[in-house]
């Protein structure tokens, strides 16, 4: 089962009908990708509630002045069957630099932006814009 396309699902569904939040299952990884996600603008914000087990993450979404969600499209590139593990050099540019990729990499999960300016490749997660 691959969490991640679990978690941009989840996303997607709830951007398109126009909820103001979802809650996810939360994981380093899953948290990583929601830093960035905010860094970049696309989300409001994101709060990890700790339980005793697993934890729950929940995310604010954010819409433009029009009531249309940030995130138009969520493009998942590596996934569990077919890892795509690529050199800094290889790192693409999302829609002419609207768009962002991200990667996980050994200083953990970075923008394409971020992952050029510290010279790292890594597994190329999805894209998005």
């Amino acid at each position: 089962m691959d969490t991640v396309a679990q978690f941009l699902t989840r996303i997607r569904n709830a951007g398109n009908a126009k909820h103001e939040k979802v809650d996810v299952p939360c994981s380093n990884l899953r948290a990583g990708i929601a830093n960035v996600l905010q860094k970049n603008g696309y989300i409001r914000s994101f709060k990890v509630v700790r339980d005793g087990k697993q934890g729950m993450m929940r995310i604010y979404l954010r819409y433009n002045s029009q009531g249309k969600p940030v995130i138009n499209t969520l493009n998942r590139i590596s996934s569990s069957g077919l890892r795509r593990y690529i050199g800094v050099k290889d790192i693409p540019r999302v829609r002419n630099g609207f768009g962002i990729a991200v990667l996980s990499t050994s200083k953990g999960i970075l923008s394409g932006e971020e992952a050029i300016e510290q010279k790292l490749g890594g597994e190329l997660l999805f894209q998005v814009w």
